[in-house]
């Protein structure tokens, strides 16, 4: 393994404050060095992928009033903090700090932290505190099988780790003119595995006779690895999320991916990937049977000088429900407006 980048999973400050950015599109429509706060009754709510939108009557100290439209996370990052789609509703009075809008700061605002009336929190954004305390979950797991959390500091320490990456001089170039409005996700196309795998959402797992399917709650994402015995298509033939075949090595599910479309963000949010792309991945249960192992091994000589490995971990969340909110092309499309 020595030809392969190995990299710490850690994760400083200055990238946790960079993700809530990542997680779709740049948030370069928001003045992310001013906080402000706001209060006023709710005329308009949308609980939407890839944003949760809404719209307040705030009344202003000169007593007019004024429609203040709020942006927050997608519904599936926030689902598993605790906002979900009764939290709040139209009618509602409630506070919201978070930053304002660069070119309209009166009526344009990144949310951050929501208070209801009787002092009720809810997160708005991806770096948002979790209105569950933090615990050890009693419940273990018996295999691969059930819903699993990639925690934020997974996902955070997963993108930037490939600032690390050894790249080729054509992926020194894509990554040196980053485009936000160049992201698929404005389409509705995630990005590619492994980040994909990373994003804080419930992913479940279902064991079959002769395959495994993974739902990752991020814009409609389903993963087929099948376990019998067939053959990866001819390299013509090409997938979003490539074609995977499995085996299981004792009770490690053990993943190989190939037959990829070319993707802009098909490796990072800023590192496209070929149709040479090739992905082995393994899954297992750690020792305590609380969290399942995610690690492996991606390859792309187009973009990548050498394969790059990484390992993580997902936490065992049996009850943790998906949003069952599917991608909405204009709510995807709406930063651009901003």
């Amino acid at each position: 393994m020595n030809n392969i980048v190995r990299f710490v999973l850690a994760c400083s400050i200055s990238i946790a404050l960079a993700v809530p950015a990542m997680a779709h599109h740049s948030a370069a429509a928001f003045d992310t060095q001013k906080e402000i706060k706001v209060t006023g009754t709710i005329t308009e709510y949308r609980f939407k992928n890839p944003h949760i939108y809404m719209v307040l009557q705030v009344k202003r100290a000169d007593g007019s009033t004024s429609a203040m439209e709020v942006e927050a996370g997608a519904a599936s990052v926030l689902n598993p903090l605790g906002f979900t789609k009764d939290s709040v509703a139209v009618g509602d009075v409630v506070t919201i700090s978070g930053n304002p809008g660069r070119n309209s700061p009166d009526s344009l605002m990144l949310g951050k932290d929501l208070y209801k009336r009787d002092g009720t929190y809810y997160p708005l954004n991806i770096a948002s505190k979790s209105i569950y305390a933090a615990r050890n979950d009693a419940e273990t797991a018996k295999t691969i099988e059930g819903t699993w959390f990639s925690p934020r500091t997974e996902f955070n320490s997963f993108l930037g780790g490939a600032r690390n990456w050894a790249v080729t001089d054509k992926g020194k170039a894509a990554m040196t003119v980053v485009d936000p409005r160049a992201t698929t996700q404005k389409d509705c196309v995630p990005i590619g595995a492994p980040a994909l795998m990373f994003y804080p959402v419930a992913n479940t797992v279902s064991v079959q006779r002769d395959r495994v399917v993974m739902k990752v709650d991020w814009m409609d994402s389903e993963r087929v690895i099948y376990l019998d015995g067939r053959k990866h298509p001819a390299a013509s033939e090409t997938f979003a999320l490539g074609h995977s075949v499995g085996r299981w090595e004792g009770d490690t599910l053990v993943v190989e991916t190939t037959n990829f479309k070319e993707h802009p963000n098909g490796l990072t949010t800023s590192l496209p990937s070929s149709t040479q792309k090739r992905l082995t991945e393994r899954f297992a249960l750690s020792q305590d049977k609380k969290s399942l192992i995610y690690s492996g091994v991606v390859e792309d000589p187009v973009y990548l000088a050498r394969p790059v490995e990484w390992s993580g971990q997902w936490l065992y969340r049996p009850n943790m429900p998906h949003s069952n909110e599917k991608c909405d092309l204009d709510v995807a499309r709406k930063f651009l407006k901003n």
